[in-house]
């Protein structure tokens, strides 16, 4: 009956819960470089780091249970002599004031510790107006945070029960009422129209006056990889279909509109420094996310549901080595949605240089048009049969 109550007993069912969001929490943070390996390696986790951070927690919470019932055995013991027992109220208020002194010094070490690994300074313009708001709202809620936790702890602490005094009970009042619902709305209607403006202003397809147009770039995802595709001469990017989509012309592009042909594709996601860039963005199987975090750019990617993001990149690849120390660098745009055993992997390189560095790449960069989508198409019939038309025309004159 015992091993039967312990089975049902709420507390273990909490401890079974957290130990598997723990321990799936630890599987899936593992590095990607397990998998990067081959053979039997690839499919390796480190049972051994996911073990030891497992057995501290249960080591802890046994201490716990442990000194709980050291502390229930001498208070039978205590009234067994004839003695008072122990103050349950006094021992559970300075248990509240050093859960709050650790949870303080908890907050301080995550500002200290985990802080010192935020991503560097923005390298676009609207990143550094997220920043700002993030560090706005990071500041409201931090106050908020220590204020409520240092009243409610100490509050727990101080007014503890006690035989000398008797508790007010207070129903109802409309001023604390008041108090604590104007002015969180207010602060939050504040933050709301200051990120809806910061989202307007990213999410408007419209150039400005004056203004070079915004570089179109097709960036598609599918498992597990992207697809880049640039508009030629004309910057002008052919429309998509789905229909179309075959081995050769991956992503459906329609040639039968003149914008499509001088399309070139890409492996590396140049952009020029200070230029508007419009990504347009597409998926062609499940939900991907376009992630870019240094240049503070992220949306998801929906089958059948095209988006995009406009976004001016302000400090290149070269400049950000500089800043960071660090010579291998490089700017990436990662998937931000599990979808699948290769999601780890599914990046590639975003290089931001000069302009006349992006013009001398372009020129370089080969055509989505290749000899075997030509084939697939029948362009390469269609050829002899125009040249036969001019020879005739050649001989009639």
């Amino acid at each position: 009956m015992a091993f039967k109550k312990l089975i049902n007993s709420k507390t273990i069912l909490s401890f079974f819960a957290a130990f598997m969001l723990f321990g799936t929490n630890l599987l899936m943070a593992q590095t990607p470089a397990t998998a990067a390996g081959t053979g039997e390696d690839a499919n390796q986790v480190d049972w051994t780091g996911v073990a030891y951070y497992v057995l501290i927690f249960f080591l802890i919470c046994l201490g716990v249970a442990v000194i709980g019932k050291i502390l229930k055995i001498y208070d039978l013991t205590l009234k067994i002599q004839g003695k008072k027992g122990l103050k349950w109220n006094n021992v559970m208020g300075f248990i509240c004031l050093i859960f709050l002194i650790a949870g303080l010094y908890g907050a301080y070490w995550s500002f200290t510790v985990q802080g010192s690994m935020t991503l560097p300074e923005a390298a676009s313009i609207h990143g550094v107006k997220i920043d700002e708001m993030f560090t706005v709202t990071t500041i409201l809620t931090m106050i908020v945070f220590f204020i409520t936790q240092i009243l409610l702890f100490g509050f727990l602490f101080k007014y503890r029960h006690s035989d000398k005094r008797r508790a007010h009970f207070l129903p109802h009042n409309n001023t604390i009422e008041k108090v604590w619902t104007i002015i969180p709305a207010i602060v939050l209607t504040i933050l709301v129209v200051f990120g809806f403006f910061t989202w307007q202003k990213i999410m408007d397809d419209t150039d400005a006056k004056g203004e070079p147009a915004s570089i179109n770039i097709d960036i598609t995802g599918h498992q597990f990889a992207w697809e880049l595709r640039y508009p030629g001469k004309d910057g002008k990017l052919g429309p998509k279909s789905f229909k179309l989509t075959t081995a050769a012309n991956k992503l459906g592009v329609d040639f039968t509109k003149k914008s499509s042909f001088d399309d070139l594709s890409a492996d590396t996601m140049y952009l020029p420094v200070n230029r508007s860039i419009k990504l347009n963005i597409q998926a062609q199987d499940v939900i991907h996310s376009v992630y870019m975090p240094h240049f503070r750019v992220q949306l998801n990617a929906v089958p059948g549901l095209p988006t995009y993001f406009k976004f001016t990149p302000t400090i290149t690849t070269a400049d950000m080595r500089h800043k960071l120390d660090d010579p291998k660098f490089e700017y990436l745009v990662y998937c931000n949605k599990i979808c699948g055993g290769g999601h780890y992997n599914m990046q590639k390189v975003v290089r931001v240089v000069s302009e006349a560095e992006y013009l001398e790449w372009l020129s370089r960069q080969k055509p989505y048009l290749t000899d075997g989508l030509k084939k697939e198409l029948h362009f390469a019939d269609a050829e002899p049969q125009k040249a036969v038309s001019q020879n005739r025309l050649a001989l009639n004159n």
